[in-house]
C-alpha cells in the first residue's frame, strides 16, 4: 500500500486501539541499586541494539523514551562525548532498550525496529541509532506536529526506510508485543520506574550525566 497521510492516521488509529490500557501505566517496583546481571543482559524477543565491541569492560544498559527530555539531552549532549572517550575506543558499549511511556513511543519505536529491516535486530543497527538520533535531535519538531505519526514516518524516510513499508510496519501485532514486552520486563524485574534509567555492569546509575561518567570511570 503507498505511503499516505490517511494511511498513517488509520494505522495510528489501529495502534492506539491495540495499546488500550497498557499507555501510562503505573510503574512501581521498587528501584534496586544492583540487578542481576546475567538476567539483565537477557535479550528481549526482538534482540539488542548496540553501540560498542561486545568485548567491552564496561556494559550500560539504558531504558529509555524518545519523548523524554531528559533522555533526548543525555542522546545529544553526553551521548557524543562517552562515544569518542569510551565506545569507540573499545572501552564501552551502550545497550538501548526501549522503554516507551506513550502511544507516541510505541510508534517511534516500532519504526525504529522497521529500520532494521528484516529481522527486525540483526539487520542495519546503525540505520536503527541514525533515526533514532534523529528522533532524540528532533523532538520538539516531531513530538509537537499536527500528525506526529506522519512527522514520524518522515524521519524514517529520511532514514532510509521505504515509506511504502510504514503502513503495514505500524500494524505489525509482534513489533507492538516486543516494544510492550521490553518495557514491562524492566520494570517488572528491574525496578524501571523513569526515564532515562541506566544500568552500569548491574549498577543503577542515578543523578546527573556527569555522575554516570563518573561511574563508567570508576571502572576502568
Amino acid at each position: 500500500m503507498p505511503l499516505t497521510r490517511r494511511g498513517l492516521g488509520v494505522a495510528g488509529a489501529a495502534l492506539a486501539a491495540g495499546l488500550a490500557g497498557t499507555a501510562g501505566a503505573a510503574f512501581g517496583q521498587a528501584a534496586a541499586e544492583t540487578v542481576d546481571v546475567t538476567q539483565l543482559m537477557q535479550p528481549g524477543p526482538l534482540g539488542d541494539c548496540v553501540l560498542g565491541a561486545p568485548d567491552a569492560p564496561v556494559t550500560v544498559v539504558e531504558y529509555a523514551s524518545v519523548t523524554c527530555p531528559h533522555c533526548a539531552r543525555f542522546h545529544t549532549a553526553t551521548l557524543p562525548a562517552l562515544k569518542n572517550k569510551y565506545i569507540d575506543r573499545g572501552h564501552m558499549r551502550l545497550v538501548f532498550r526501549e522503554f516507551p511511556l506513550n502511544q507516541l513511543d510505541v510508534a517511534a519505536y516500532i519504526f525504529a525496529r522497521c529500520t532494521l529491516g528484516a529481522g527486525r535486530a540483526l539487520g542495519n543497527q546503525e540505520r536503527y541509532f541514525v533515526y533514532l538520533d534523529a528522533l532524540f535531535r528532533r523532538q520538539r519538531e516531531w513530538a509537537t506536529a499536527s500528525n506526529p505519526i506522519v512527522a514520524l514516518a518522515d524521519i524514517a524516510a529520511e532514514a532510509g526506510y521505504a515509506r511504502a513499508d510504514l503502513e503495514q510496519c505500524l500494524r505489525d501485532q509482534a513489533i507492538l508485543d516486543a516494544v510492550l514486552h521490553s518495557r514491562d520486563r524492566a520494570a517488572s524485574e528491574f525496578g524501571v520506574n523513569s526515564t532515562p534509567t541506566f544500568f552500569v555492569n548491574g549498577r543503577r546509575a542515578t543523578g546527573s550525566d556527569a555522575d554516570l561518567a563518573a561511574l563508567i570511570g570508576t571502572l576502568l
